[in-house]
């Protein structure tokens, strides 16, 4: 008997549920999320987002100086802000009396400072710098995405420093965070395979009927990642570069969304039935069931 790697794929990965396994993790380390504080690292708040616009890390100019630094000539200050409490006496006998018999009242101001954009500073290093990791192409996974994306001449494919990996219907667009962001090339590839297999489901593809207008988090969309996952984890073996880590992160991601569809386990079988197809569309070859019954 031929072997059949969705099957073997498929029992793997159920083997794995069944013994208990670890909670997913994200395999890319992100960048910070909008504006942030240099002193703590944390956003700001919304309202203070809107106000300071731009991305990145701000400081006092008290914190520019004690970091030896300097503001950049004609730079100008953004404004940050909060909300002070504290309590007003006041005579009114509406008011509850403390026990020195005077009425008080909670009060708050809106009060503000001002902050720089690091940009605008001179001397002053960033202190929230995402790691790079030196990962390298490996070379059986570049061709099959390559040959892919040379046969799909509509299909966009980018790579860019970011927090999110996504497949774009409307624009027929793949965007991954860069290897250089990942754990491992390893897990680059497996989310780069993960994207390209939820690409395969645009109707002038593979055109799956679960990939038609779902929303996040329902059933057709579970079972959009559940295909999609499998569909990575046979096309990582497949380019020779699976690793411990990330089938067992594969298998984790599929149990969190095997948990939204009712722990069905079963649905995995149909759901490798479904990523046969969309890997034999990206390598080019004909499907499993054709195999079988030709």
């Amino acid at each position: 008997m031929k072997f059949d790697i969705y099957k073997t794929i498929t029992e793997r990965i159920i083997s794995q549920l069944e013994r208990g396994i670890i909670p997913w993790r994200k395999p890319w380390s992100g960048t910070p999320n909008g504006p942030i504080s240099y002193a703590t690292g944390k956003p700001y708040s919304l309202l203070n987002q809107m106000l300071l616009g731009k991305a990145g890390e701000y400081l006092t100019y008290n914190q520019i100086q004690e970091a030896g630094g300097r503001v950049k000539k004609g730079s100008k200050a953004k404004m940050v802000v909060f909300w002070k409490t504290y309590n007003k006496t006041n005579d009114s006998p509406e008011d509850d009396s403390d026990n020195n018999g005077e009425n008080k009242k909670t009060v708050m101001l809106l009060r503000y400072y001002n902050v720089f954009h690091i940009d605008d500073c001179e001397g002053v290093e960033a202190k929230h710098k995402m790691v790079l990791k030196p990962n390298n192409p490996i070379q059986t996974a570049e061709d099959i995405i390559n040959n892919y994306l040379n046969r799909e001449k509509g299909l966009k494919f980018e790579t860019v420093i970011s927090n999110k990996a996504c497949y774009n219907t409307a624009l027929d667009k793949v965007s991954l965070p860069k290897i250089e962001q990942f754990n491992s090339a390893e897990e680059y590839y497996s989310t780069v395979f993960h994207e390209l297999i939820h690409s395969t489901g645009h109707v002038n593809r593979c055109n799956r009927e679960d990939f038609k207008g779902n929303i996040f988090g329902d059933e057709k969309y579970s079972k959009e990642e559940l295909v999609a996952e499998i569909g990575a984890a046979a096309l990582t073996n497949i380019a020779g570069i699976e690793s411990n880590s990330s089938f067992k992160n594969s298998a984790a991601y599929i149990n969190s969304w095997i948990e939204g569809l009712k722990n069905d386990k079963r649905l995995i079988v149909t759901a490798s039935s479904k990523a046969d197809k969309a890997v034999c569309y990206i390598l080019g070859t004909e499907t499993e069931t054709k195999r079988k019954t030709a």
